[in-house]
């Protein structure tokens, strides 16, 4: 049985439910960094389908989790678009910056399913050595975040210049995340049609916005990506990650209508137990602080992870951090959380 599809596409609630993590292939594993030093950069090791596809089944050979997250970039789409994208050591990734209309003619559009080749491979690959009851998600990130990113031409701490751009050139910002949400429509329907079982859409930076910009550029494209996405693989769950929007993920979800919700670490868990599981029958998924796993005492995070699983077990559920794990994370934390999830009952 497929614990993660069945939680996602038929809300059935399981005792102990089904887990995954995010970023749970990379920099804490020894296995991960073996591979990645024998590499030039890191687009190359996302471009490589068989190295890749190991990195993605490292930890659920180690772990066993429910689902394996294809090991790849949000930013492989300003790359397959033309975009000059580079991740500068420890600095973070570099982009050519877009700042006007000239730019945007510029953009490669059609080259989304020739460029991210590699990544499809991957899929494929990946999913042929997956035994049945582990899933396989596929992502991308979503037009506000990969936008912010383009504008400001790497990260940002409040991404200033993009939000100005939004306001002062609405028809120029508007028309770069119509590009980038039918570009994540052709990405992701490419990744489904390659063997992902479940998709998800992270919007890593929507926390920045306002609740009536928010509105503008977070949840229309999205609900206009998970409508398409519904109509082009009706049976393909989507997971949404509007990380940092607090009380707005419940406009979110009722607007945007994906089959799952991922919530980030500063949401309150009793409020979202009542406004999304219980009031909109929203499947959840969350939200461990990536923090405590990293550097919290065994009691700490075994006293975390038990009222999370309290909290939100008793209707359908999927046990998550909430953001990615971080590199100095210990593998006994991932180990004792599995333990606590596999040996729970609700």
């Amino acid at each position: 049985m497929n614990k993660l599809i069945n939680t996602l596409l038929k809300k059935e609630k399981f005792s102990n439910p089904p887990i995954w993590v995010m970023r749970q292939a990379g920099r804490y594993l020894p296995e991960y960094r073996e591979i990645r030093s024998n590499v030039k950069n890191f687009l190359e090791l996302c471009y490589t389908p068989k190295l890749a596809s190991e990195v993605t089944l490292q930890p659920i050979r180690r772990f066993g989790f429910d689902a394996a997250i294809i090991f790849s970039d949000i930013l492989v789409i300003p790359d397959a678009l033309g975009v000059k994208v580079e991740f500068v050591k420890n600095e973070g990734p570099k982009l050519q910056k877009i700042s006007s209309s000239a730019d945007l003619k510029n953009l490669k559009r059609d080259n989304i399913k020739n460029h991210l080749q590699p990544v499809f491979e991957t899929l494929s690959l990946t999913k042929s050595k997956l035994d049945a009851s582990t899933a396989l998600i596929g992502f991308s990130g979503s037009p506000w975040t990969l936008a912010c990113y383009m504008i400001e031409g790497g990260g940002s701490k409040n991404f200033e210049q993009t939000r100005k751009t939004a306001i002062g050139d609405e028809k120029f910002f508007a028309e770069l995340i119509e590009i980038l949400t039918q570009s994540i429509i052709t990405y992701l329907s490419h990744q489904i049609e390659a063997g992902a079982d479940v998709v998800k859409l992270f919007d890593s930076w929507a926390g920045v916005l306002p609740p009536q910009q928010l509105r503008k550029w977070v949840i229309e494209p999205t609900k206009k990506i998970v409508s398409e996405l519904k109509k082009l693989h009706p049976q393909i769950p989507v997971i949404c990650f509007p990380r940092g929007i607090g009380a707005m993920y419940e406009e979110f979800a009722r607007e945007v209508g994906s089959q799952g919700l991922a919530l980030d670490q500063t949401l309150e868990k009793n409020w979202a137990k009542k406004n999304l599981q219980e009031n909109l029958g929203q499947v959840v998924q969350g939200n461990l602080d990536n923090i405590l796993l990293a550097c919290g005492s065994k009691s700490e995070i075994e006293k975390e992870v038990l009222q999370i699983l309290e909290s939100f077990g008793d209707h359908p559920f999927i046990f998550n951090l909430g953001h990615g794990i971080i590199p100095e994370t210990p593998i006994e934390n991932v180990e004792l959380v599995m333990k606590l999830v596999r040996n729970f009952t609700s």
